[in-house]
């Protein structure tokens, strides 16, 4: 798979992640796959935690909502400067993410904050 289109299936994830379904966000993602800490602990470990997780900040912010600063490209990664916004009175704050492949599915992505 291309580097262009790994980058491809980060922004469909953006886009579901943005219109909050925690179900086609989750669908990106291997079954065993992970959010995490940047070089650090799992968050969510495998899709269905993936989801659920999501499907909780969904509900707890529904103005949630992540805007691309910018997007990067190298071998099995991408990675994304993102700005994250919750809606009402959560400053908005920013996070790199760090998204790893296995085939055309998202294995692991790491968050720097």
């Amino acid at each position: 798979m291309s580097a262009v289109d790994r980058a491809a299936i980060v922004d469909r994830m953006i886009d579901r992640y943005n219109a909050q379904d925690a179900d086609g966000y989750a669908a990106f993602f291997t079954e065993d796959g992970c959010e995490a800490v940047y070089r650090g602990a799992a968050l969510r470990e495998g899709r269905s935690a993936i989801r659920a997780g999501n499907a909780k900040t969904f509900a707890d912010f529904p103005q949630n909502r992540a805007e691309i600063r910018a997007r990067y490209t190298m071998g099995g990664f991408v990675v994304l400067h993102e700005d994250v916004f919750r809606g009402g009175d959560v400053a908005p704050f920013e996070v790199i993410s760090i998204y790893s492949f296995r085939d055309d599915l998202v294995e692991r992505v790491e968050f720097v904050k």
